[in-house]
């Protein structure tokens, strides 16, 4: 056994690997084929993009969070296949861990960081492979205006790419519910032009310019306070 390497080092490359295997392209894309069918049905959905998404490398897009809805409105949204960083309490059953882990889903205790430790190195290690990763900055659902952002998982971002030295496009996304009519309600995603930051301490005026323009994107009103 190599003496450099440690158990937890083994330990997160392991988690990582067991990751990226267990997502499923196949099952992402059924599900995703599933759910703009099932939508269609219910939703009239509106996609406009003001910027142009990266084809190559890491990106964190940062969506408005109300309903449980929001997360396969994004994979809509999105071509690429994307990871979703989700609260720890949706993988809480075997068979609903296996399938969100199928489908990208990366749990992390919005309370007690240090049990989610394991997740944010394969967060990290994501990054590294160049995939695109969505992180809703608000932490929970806020209907009819916008909650405060959270800064702690871009800082660690910002902290990775002073690392790599290769700047990461986060990328705010605007969810607007409107009114039914004849059935369906409509629905408005609009993603902005990307924002980039320059290093961890600049994790916080990075969060309040994003979440600015997500109010701006989605034309719903934002709390003054910033949640650190």
């Amino acid at each position: 056994m190599d003496e450099n390497r440690s158990p937890s080092r083994d330990s997160q490359r392991g988690s990582t690997r067991f990751l990226l295997r267990k997502r499923n392209p196949f099952i992402y894309s059924a599900t995703k084929k599933i759910a703009q069918w099932v939508f269609s049905i219910f939703y009239r959905i509106e996609i406009e993009r003001e910027g142009i998404f990266p084809d190559h490398g890491p990106v964190i897009i940062l969506p408005k969070h109300q309903y449980w809805t929001d997360i396969p409105m994004i994979s809509i949204a999105f071509k690429p296949l994307l990871y979703f960083v989700a609260k720890k309490e949706l993988f809480r059953y075997p068979l609903i861990r296996h399938y969100l882990t199928f489908l990208g889903g990366i749990p992390v205790d919005r309370k007690h960081s240090i049990r989610t430790l394991d997740s944010f190195k394969t967060l990290l290690s994501l990054l590294r492979a160049g995939e695109k990763i969505v992180i809703f900055p608000e932490g929970t659902y806020f209907r009819d205006g916008m909650g405060s952002g959270k800064s702690r998982l871009l800082k660690m971002v910002l902290k990775f790419q002073s690392e790599r030295k290769e700047r990461i496009p986060f990328i705010p996304v605007g969810i607007r519910y409107g009114e039914r009519v004849k059935g369906r309600r409509r629905v408005e995603i609009r993603m902005g032009y990307p924002f980039f930051a320059e290093k961890e301490s600049d994790a916080v005026s990075l969060t309040q310019q994003v979440m600015e323009e997500i109010s701006r994107l989605c034309r719903l009103p934002q709390c003054p306070e910033l949640s650190r």
